[in-house]
C-alpha cells in the first residue's frame, strides 16, 4: 500500500495527543522534496535520506529497505521503504540516476537515521543523471514553511 503522501498520513495518524515541540531541523545548503527526502549534492554525486521532520513523525525506525548499487533510481518515485513502530513508509528519490552506494550501516543500526538523519543515516548515494531536476526542489526556507503548513493542517 505505497503512498506518496506518506509522511502525512503518518502525521494525521500520529498527531493524535503530541504535544507541539520545537520545529524539526533542517540543514540550509540541502535541497529537499514534499514526499520529506532530503539531497545534498556534491558535484556529480547526490547523496540522499529522510529529513528531521520525517523521522520525528515515523518514530524508532527498526528497518530501512534499500535498494541495489547499481539499481536506477526516478525523480519522485520509491526506491525503498522505511519501517517504524508505527508505519512503514516509502522513500522517494528527490533525483534520477544510478545508486553507487548504500548505507549498508543501517543493517545493523536502523535508528541511525533517527538519531543522525542528515549525517550518519543518510540512505544512498547517487550518480546525477540530470541536474536541472534540483530546480524543483525546495531549499531550506521553504521546505520548513511546508512543513508548518503541512502540521498546521493535522
Amino acid at each position: 500500500m505505497a503512498s506518496r503522501l506518506w509522511a502525512s498520513r503518518a502525521a494525521s495518524y500520529l498527531r493524535l495527543s503530541v504535544s507541539h515541540r520545537g520545529f524539526a531541523s533542517v540543514v540550509k545548503d540541502l535541497k529537499y522534496c514534499n514526499s520529506h527526502e532530503w539531497v545534498k549534492v556534491d558535484g556529480n554525486s547526490a547523496t540522499v535520506g529522510i529529513t528531521d521532520h520525517a523521522q520525528d513523525h515515523l518514530g524508532d525506525v527498526v528497518y530501512v529497505e534499500l535498494p541495489e548499487v547499481g539499481a536506477t533510481v526516478t525523480q519522485g518515485n520509491s526506491f525503498g521503504a522505511v519501517e517504524s513502530v508505527k508505519a512503514t513508509s516509502d522513500i522517494n528519490s528527490p533525483v534520477s540516476g544510478k545508486v553507487v552506494e548504500v548505507n549498508e550501516e543501517l543493517n545493523n543500526s536502523p535508528g541511525l537515521v533517527n538519531g543522525s538523519p542528515y549525517e550518519n543515516g543518510w540512505i544512498i548515494k547517487v550518480e546525477l543523471g540530470d541536474s536541472g531536476e534540483l530546480n524543483s526542489l525546495m531549499d531550506a526556507d521553504q521546505y520548513s514553511k511546508f512543513c508548518e503548513e503541512e502540521d498546521a493542517q493535522h
